[in-house]
């Protein structure tokens, strides 16, 4: 009898031994799946939707009256690299897009030796009228960061970042007729329509003094008046909206770059509300409300190259006569 209590413990015990090695195997290979889920999601998003690129097109029922319907190019966030060749062969292709008006919101480049290669890309473009802003990743190389960090709020720039040859990139835009609008405007005639362009240095660096739109047009009512920014935080766009901006346009955000399907970005790395991280929506202020262009951007940082839910872009605005 005694023989058989022993006997019985450790049958007992060996079940439960035996239950606790299965538990720790079921962890592992759950574990081991995620992990690998990880990592298929990782390579999706920097091998193939990071290179996804992709045109938006919108309809902008701005024009002034007595105006011809021009078509407006927004190219934001390239942050070249020289390995990117599928990149610089798509920037190369935007020209078919044939465009009146370039608008490019900055972070153009991610290494010194890029510039070279994006001013032979954008060759074509830069033969059509065209304003720019800077942003920081002109000015600065990117630097190594937890992802993670942007669910805290907007990053902070570190002062000891290496410096991009940013006056030479700058240089070569103004040489080719576009026009910087760090913190500057300009009116152009274009398509018998006046443009009243004004813009600001990076506010995520700021570097932001808004500027105000040019002097009164002799014709106010055929003059259109854009307002151009890197980042799109709250404090430039109220400035542009209340100074009398008909559209404004903005990059910066990345779309979020990491988004949820179904529900969109999660950060914009400024005060922008997520919901507007990219694309045509509105913003108000002053009792004024004008269409608000976002891009969602066509490159990532380089100690970042992954996209998830959100496409890279350029924009593509036919600006027409109100319905």
């Amino acid at each position: 009898m005694g023989d058989a209590r022993v006997s019985r413990t450790r049958q007992t015990g060996g079940r439960r031994r035996t239950s606790w090695a299965s538990a720790a195997t079921k962890a592992a290979v759950a574990t081991g799946a995620l992990a690998a889920t990880g990592a298929g999601l990782v390579a999706w998003g920097a091998l193939v939707e990071a290179r996804n690129f992709a045109v938006r097109t919108e309809r902008l029922p701005i024009l002034p009256p007595g105006g011809r319907p021009f078509r407006i190019l927004h190219l934001s966030d390239i942050h070249l690299i020289p390995s990117q060749r599928d990149k610089l062969a798509w920037l190369s292709s935007l020209a078919s897009v044939k465009p009146d008006l370039v608008v490019n919101t900055g972070d153009n480049i991610g290494a010194a030796a890029s510039v070279p290669l994006l001013l032979d890309a954008l060759d074509p473009l830069l033969d059509v009228p065209g304003v720019f802003v800077p942003g920081s990743n002109d000015y600065y190389a990117p630097k190594p960061a937890n992802p993670l960090r942007y669910l805290a709020g907007p990053s902070h720039q570190d002062p000891n970042r290496t410096e991009l040859p940013w006056q030479e990139l700058f240089g070569a835009f103004e040489s080719r007729g576009w026009l910087n609008l760090a913190n500057q405007g300009f009116s152009r005639i274009l398509h018998d329509v006046r443009l009243d362009v004004a813009g600001t240095d990076d506010p995520h660096l700021d570097r932001d003094e808004w500027p105000g739109f040019p002097g009164a047009s002799s014709e106010p009512a055929r003059a259109l008046r854009i307002g151009v920014t890197h980042a799109p935080y709250r404090r430039v766009l109220d400035a542009m909206v209340h100074d009398g901006a008909d559209v404004l346009f903005a990059g910066h955000t990345h779309g979020g770059q990491i988004c949820v399907p179904f529900y969109g970005a999660l950060v914009t790395n400024c005060d922008l509300p997520t919901w507007q991280a990219s694309g045509l929506t509105s913003w108000t202020a002053g009792g004024r409300t004008v269409p608000l262009e976002v891009s969602a951007g066509i490159g990532t940082s380089p100690k970042a190259p992954v996209r998830f839910a959100c496409r890279p872009e350029a924009v593509v605005l036919d600006v027409v006569a109100p319905a």
